[in-house]
């Protein structure tokens, strides 16, 4: 099937080209005295989910709202049941009380500031749309998650994820003359990727007759999600706990409060059906951290892994059987 194989071809480009943008910019930054630990956590952070925000932007600007919103939807639900849920069965893996107590709050804040937002059939009587003064609340709410992370930092410069991210990202080891080519060629791999992705995923919605909501919740947010999955299983089998975790966390704590708010700047994301149970079922993923926390000894066993994966897959299957014909 050409469509889908041009989907996936778009895929590799979103994820070659933010591997090259990550690998270029980091050279760049530590010519100019940046250290690895400030670029670790600034453009490696970003490079993780440019997938997603090119796919997104792209998206916005064709209008074609629902893969966008079920590109952010789906990556979250995948970070959280198929990333997470993987890494713990492949070995268990110790959750830090930092964890807990810092991103794991903002994370439930931010997805029940997004869930709100998108009950407005029920709040305001019109059909849900997360609007431009969404996406600007959304964005200030990601100032303040910038400012407590900066300011903890400063406080705790022995931070175990800090650590983690310094000893544990290769692509900073060393800069090279083709710095600029990396950045360049990341631009371009990531443009043509999105363009890619989001063309051919409608068409893949017409000819298997589900919504662009589906197909963006199910293929194009896995495959933007893949960076997040190898680099927790690799963290998993290196036992990187904070490494892992805080990757899942902190990657949906961006798509949440910068991705899909740009989004809605350049174009309001109208919420598409079973949109707000994507958003509770998020919730209730990452809420299910909590007792594992407290009542498995502050490690996620292989069992409480297999149980996010199997969860995240039912669902999955769910979303797709009840899609109505797009």
């Amino acid at each position: 099937m050409m469509s889908f194989a041009l989907l996936i071809v778009g895929l590799f480009l979103l994820l070659a080209g933010g591997a090259a943008l990550v690998r270029g910019a980091s050279g760049i930054a530590e010519s100019y005295g940046v250290s690895p630990l400030v670029v670790g956590l600034t453009v490696v952070a970003f490079g993780t989910s440019a997938p997603e925000l090119v796919v997104n932007i792209i998206g916005a600007l064709k209008g074609e709202t629902d893969i966008a919103f079920g590109n952010i939807a789906g990556s979250n639900l995948a970070n959280l049941g198929l990333v997470l849920g993987s890494a713990a069965i492949i070995t268990p893996i110790a959750i830090e009380g930092q964890i807990i107590r810092r991103e794991l709050p903002l994370l439930l804040l931010a997805t029940t500031m997004l869930m709100v937002m998108t009950l407005d059939s029920f709040l305001k009587g019109f059909n849900p749309i997360l609007d431009r003064s969404d996406g600007l609340i959304l964005l200030l709410t990601f100032g303040v998650f910038i400012y407590i992370m900066v300011m903890d930092f400063v406080r705790q410069r022995s931070d175990p994820l800090l650590t983690s991210i310094g000893s544990h990202s290769p692509m900073l080891e060393k800069a090279n003359a083709h710095d600029w080519m990396f950045v360049a060629g990341g631009i371009i791999g990531l443009t043509l990727g999105g363009e890619l992705s989001i063309n051919n995923g409608i068409q893949l919605a017409e000819i298997l007759g589900v919504t662009t909501t589906v197909v963006g919740i199910a293929v194009i947010a896995i495959g933007t999600s893949l960076p997040e999955l190898v680099t927790s299983i690799i963290a998993a089998m290196r036992k990187e706990a904070d490494l892992c975790v805080g990757n899942v966390i902190g990657s949906n704590i961006f798509n949440t409060l910068m991705v899909l708010p740009v989004s809605a700047l350049v174009y309001p994301l109208s919420i598409p059906p079973r949109g707000t149970t994507d958003i509770i079922v998020t919730f209730v993923f990452a809420a299910a951290l909590i007792p594992v926390f407290i009542f498995r000894n502050k490690v996620m066993s292989r069992l409480s892994g297999g149980l996010f994966l199997a969860g995240y897959v039912a669902y999955m299957i769910f979303r797709v059987s009840t899609s109505s014909p797009a």
